[in-house]
């Protein structure tokens, strides 16, 4: 059976998301049962929510018991070798990352194969990308990334572009694929270490939020 570069980059999503909710999940103290819910669901979130948005039910995880098993294994080597990643807020932000701009990948791949408008295979793509870790902080009890000032969903609507300006110009599949992710991420990296963030529309002073 031929492995699609598409199905190994999906793969890959996977296993960077389930490294990042696994991480996030021991951060938080979770036991055993919790690590591996929190790991599986930002694994498949973004995924689950683009296939139901396009209507390709059976979502993807149903249909290929494999991503159950590679999760499972996955986090059980997160949980292995906790004490090897010494930094997990680093850990976290660099599998986070990873997931983020392949993901942004698939979701724009998926909305293009069926016949899509690029706007909405834009946005498609930022929803796969951000849904997993949307679903992982909501259930860590954080206010997930995507609302907050970082720039992170904005990434992958600029790599979603990326994508289909290229696939517009007709550019090789696995050039279109490396520049994608290559955006998403250097977008990701960059904005962190400089402390890029976007506007804030609220007081710095606590003693400014109250209300009048």
């Amino acid at each position: 059976m031929e492995i699609s570069l598409f199905s190994i980059l999906d793969i890959l999503g996977t296993i960077a998301f389930a490294i990042s909710g696994a991480l996030s999940a021991m951060n938080r103290r979770l036991d055993l049962f919790g690590i591996f819910i929190i790991a599986f669901v930002t694994a498949i979130g973004g995924g689950t929510v683009r296939d139901i948005l396009i209507g390709d039910t059976p979502v993807t995880w149903m249909e290929n018991i494999m991503y159950i098993y590679l999760i499972g294994v996955v986090t059980i080597l997160a949980i292995i070798f906790r004490n090897k990643l010494n930094y997990l807020k680093k850990s976290l932000f660099l599998f986070d990352t990873i997931g983020l701009g392949v993901f942004t990948i698939t979701g724009v791949e998926t909305g293009i194969q069926n016949g899509l408008d690029p706007i909405i295979s834009v946005a498609l793509g930022a929803m796969t990308g951000t849904f997993g870790g949307v679903i992982r902080d909501i259930l860590c009890n954080e206010i997930p990334v995507i609302f907050r000032k970082e720039i992170y969903a904005t990434a992958c609507l600029i790599g979603a572009l990326a994508y289909v300006t290229l696939y517009d110009l007709g550019m090789n599949t696995d050039v279109i694929y490396l520049a994608t992710a290559l955006t998403v991420i250097s977008i990701r990296l960059v904005v962190v270490k400089y402390k890029i963030t976007l506007p804030s529309f609220y007081p710095t002073s606590p003693g400014s939020s109250r209300i009048r």
